[in-house]
């Protein structure tokens, strides 16, 4: 029987939390894509994926993340996640505790919202 996400805590606060002396502004995290297939196993007891999803959705909220969205999808990966996280240690943390599981087999993008993509275009003169 695989173990339980061991969630260790935020690394940067509660989630939401405003930097102390910060203005209204929301903090920030970063955004990643999370490309899933199944293992034999996970389709195996494919039965236990809600209960699966339940407690990595619950394990990336006690790293400082959120999932956005969750598909299951047709063609060439069988599960799609969006999620934020506070930085790429914890989304890597995050992939490898999933993937330590043995019922999916991963692959994690980094995303960069529109305003991001139009900035970084902006410097390239």
């Amino acid at each position: 029987m695989p173990r339980p996400f061991a969630a260790p805590a935020p690394s940067r606060g509660e989630r939401g939390a405003r930097p102390s002396g910060a203005a209204l502004e929301e903090v920030r995290y970063d955004l990643y894509i999370m490309l899933a297939d199944w293992t034999d196993q996970g389709v195996r007891h494919v039965q236990d994926a809600p209960k699966r999803l339940d407690a990595a959705k619950k394990a990336l909220g006690a790293m400082g993340g959120e999932f956005k969205a969750f598909y299951m999808t047709m063609g060439d990966h069988d599960m799609v996640a969006v999620y934020e996280a506070p930085d790429d240690a914890i989304a890597a943390r995050f992939s490898l505790q999933v993937g330590m599981l043995g019922n999916i087999r991963t692959r994690t993008l980094k995303a960069f919202p529109e305003a991001a993509f139009r900035e970084i275009i902006s410097t390239l003169g």
